[in-house]
C-alpha cells in the first residue's frame, strides 16, 4: 500500500493530461519505476501509481464528485508549497 497520496486537478482535459504527463516524465527522469498509469483515455481521473506514492489527477468537477479527501479526512495534510517551484 502507498505511503502517500497526492490529489490535484486541472480545469480542462488538456490541463489534466499535461499535469499527468509531466508527473510521469519527471518520475522517469528520476528513475522511479511506475507500476501503472490509468485513465489517460478519458482525462477525467488519471491515476499514477509510483509504488509509495499514488497520484490522482482529476478534472475539476470529477474531483468534487468523488471527494477523495473525505476518505482520508483523518490523515495529516502535508503542505508541499515549499517543495514545488
Amino acid at each position: 500500500m502507498a505511503d502517500y497520496f497526492v490529489i490535484c486537478h486541472g480545469n480542462s482535459d488538456k490541463q489534466v493530461l499535461a499535469i499527468a504527463d509531466e508527473i510521469v516524465s519527471e518520475a522517469q527522469k528520476a528513475g522511479i519505476d511506475m507500476k501503472r498509469v490509468e485513465g489517460r483515455d478519458s482525462a477525467k481521473w488519471i491515476l499514477i501509481d509510483l509504488h509509495d506514492v499514488i497520484v490522482h489527477v482529476f478534472y475539476g468537477e470529477e474531483r468534487s464528485f468523488y471527494n477523495l479527501e473525505k476518505l482520508w479526512r483523518d490523515a495529516p495534510l502535508v503542505d508541499i508549497t515549499a517543495m514545488v517551484d
